[in-house]
This record gives structure tokens, C-alpha cells and sequence, in this order.
């Protein structure tokens, strides 16, 4: 099962010749999650190739407008080229009362239904095979970092331990396969576990916007096969990071160390920073498996096997 993390913008507070603001897209198979929309996300996503009409969902992490401003373009040109489908919208106190003020002053017609959920932290979406969580971390204004869970999958087929139990191959294997019982023609009843392995654990990303670090954020992003962290700063502000509730590359390098991470990306990248080699070694002095994301970026995250 596919899982594509794309990059729409990478910078902070004020869009770049490269960077645009706030905005991750993560597809799995299907299905759209969409962290955060900075203006002009619309734009990357047709750039990207994203489509505008399949299953979507919005996390916003906080008021700032370089996180949410990108929300009354989006509505537009989705209804433009004929969503059909319900949007559904997730995030901190104040996100019901901006989508409703654009309903009500912009001026264009929206053809599909939009679903706006004011969250706390904890579970906030469950389905079949993953889950969604939220967490509120350390910035001026409310703020939430969210992480998408994959359930664990079932362990791998044995098909010599089938045919030893006199499972015949075909559809009870299928059915073994997903985690159901089966009942041989004998009567005997064969359990997954009777064929399986050990589950296999799913894939966990984890995406935190504007914050400073915290021992919060090492819990909620234990094990993540990505974090995704911003890192306005470069070390030599760490004072002004602190004080404005930001993060540098270390501090982001220091969560991922600690928080047993597979991969760190680094993004919300300050205008003041149009090199970035000097961030990702400071980062890389701390945990070596680091990125510095870039627009249009594309990341693929492999299930284990």
C-alpha cells in the first residue's frame, strides 16, 4: 500500500522564490491528508499533481495566517472543477468561525459539503487500518501537531503451514490471510495465528507545525518512521526561537534522537535562510538521518517487511 509524502511549502511566514508557505500532502492509496494550507496551496497541489476531487482531509495546526490563508483558494478551485465529494476540515478553536466568514464574504459558490471539527487533542479520526491523533504543543497561540498510525498488519503467510494443516490453496488462504477463522470441510478450524507470522507493524507519521521543543513532542512522535518538524531558526537564534516558541535544527535534531525516529525532515524554513547547508549540518551533528524539505519534494515510506 502506497504512502507518498509531498512537500507543497516549505517556508515560514513569508513565501520565498521557492518556498511557499505551510502546506504537507500525504496520499495513501486514494485518500488525501492535507497538514496545514498556506496560500497558494491550491497552486502546488496542480503543479504536484495532486487531484482536487478524491477522499481529502485538512489538519490545521493553528491560526497563523501562513498555515490557514490558503483555505479560501482551495474551497474555490475544488468547487470550480466540480468536487462533488465532502471536505472534511480538523483544527483548533476559531477554525469554524474563519471557514464561515469566507462562505459568507467571498462570494462563490461551493458545491460540495465541507465538515469542520474543532479539536482537542487525542484520537480525532479512526478508520479501518489507521488512526489519527492530535497533541498540543508549545507556541504563542494554540497549537496541535498531529500524527497519522497505522493499525498493525497481520503477519506473513505461511503456505507450507497451510498445506500441512490441510488448508487448500485458493480462497480460504485469502480469508486466512486477513485475519479471519476458517473451517475446513473435516470441520477443523484453522486460526490466522496457526499460519501467520508476527504482525507487522504499520507506517507513523508525524507532522509538527510552529512550536518550540518539548518532552511532549519526543512521546507523541516515539518511533515515527517520519517526523516532520519545523526549524525556523538556525542555531545561533536559538534565544529568539525560545522566545517566539519556534524551533532550530538542533533543537528538532535532539526530539528525533530522542524520540527514535527513522527519518527527520526539517521545513517552515525562515527567508532569511536561502542556503540551507548550514541548517542541515547542525541538525546532522545531532541525528544523522535528516532532510531539509523542499517544494515539491516527494518522499515514499515503505511498509516493513
Amino acid at each position: 500500500m502506497s504512502l507518498r509524502i509531498t512537500f507543497l511549502g516549505t517556508a515560514a511566514s513569508i513565501p520565498t522564490e521557492n518556498r511557499a508557505l505551510s502546506a504537507v500532502a500525504i496520499k495513501r492509496e486514494g485518500e488525501l491528508f492535507l497538514l496545514d494550507c498556506g496560500e497558494g496551496t491550491q497552486r502546488q497541489m496542480m503543479i504536484a499533481k495532486i487531484g482536487f476531487n478524491r477522499k481529502t482531509r485538512i489538519f490545521i495546526t493553528h491560526m497563523h495566517g501562513d498555515h490557514i490563508l490558503g483555505i479560501p483558494g482551495l474551497l474555490q478551485t475544488m468547487s470550480l472543477l466540480g468536487r462533488d465529494k465532502p471536505l472534511q476540515i480538523y483544527g483548533p478553536e476559531g477554525i469554524a468561525e474563519f471557514i464561515d466568514a469566507i462562505r459568507r464574504t467571498v462570494k462563490f459558490a461551493l458545491r460540495f459539503p465541507v465538515e469542520i471539527y474543532e479539536i482537542n487533542e487525542g484520537l480525532i479520526c479512526k478508520e479501518r487500518d489507521y488512526e489519527i491523533y492530535a497533541r498540543w504543543v508549545e507556541h504563542s497561540i494554540p497549537s496541535l501537531a498531529y500524527a497519522l498510525i497505522e493499525k498493525p498488519r497481520p503477519g506473513r503467510f505461511n503456505p507450507e503451514k497451510a498445506l500441512t494443516l490441510g488448508v487448500p490453496k485458493g480462497p480460504l488462504w485469502s480469508r486466512l490471510q486477513r485475519g479471519e477463522d476458517v473451517k475446513l470441510s473435516d470441520g477443523r478450524i484453522v486460526k490466522p495465528s496457526d499460519v501467520l507470522g508476527p504482525p507487522r507493524r504499520g507506517r507513523k507519521i508525524v507532522y509538527v507545525g510552529d512550536t518550540r521543543p518539548s518532552n511532549s513532542i519526543i512521546e507523541f512522535a516515539s518511533e515515527a518512521d517520519v517526523l516532520i518538524h519545523e526549524a525556523t531558526f538556525a542555531d545561533d537564534l536559538a534565544e529568539r526561537a525560545e522566545k517566539e516558541m519556534h524551533s532550530t535544527p538542533s533543537g528538532a535534531a535532539l526530539i528525533a534522537r530522542e524520540a527514535k525516529v527513522k527519518l527527520l525532515v526539517l521545513t517552515h524554513i525562515s527567508a532569511r535562510y536561502r542556503e540551507t547547508d548550514a541548517l542541515l549540518e547542525q541538525a546532522r551533528r545531532i541525528f544523522p538521518k535528516v532532510l531539509i524539505a523542499e517544494d515539491l519534494m516527494n518522499i515514499d515510506v515503505p511498509l516493513e517487511k
